[in-house]
């Protein structure tokens, strides 16, 4: 049986890359391959398709991440 999730906390990538402070959406993408603990989408139907990350998962990624800050 497929666990079940609160449809109201999925994002799409627009979201994902305002909650990480990305400025495109596709850079959700290359952050999935340069951060291995990053959560992965719980909806991914491939390329050119729609992923759907939980925000909650998103959220508490970046609170467990120090915060870079600009020079």
């Amino acid at each position: 049986m497929s666990p079940m999730v609160n449809t109201e906390d999925l994002c799409d990538a627009h979201e994902a890359a305002q909650l990480l402070g990305l400025s495109h959406p596709n850079s959700v993408f290359g952050y999935l391959r340069r951060y291995p603990d990053l959560p992965r989408p719980v909806i991914d139907l491939g390329r050119n398709r729609p992923s759907l990350w939980l925000r909650s998962e998103l959220i508490e990624w970046c609170a467990q991440r120090p915060r870079r800050t600009r020079a």
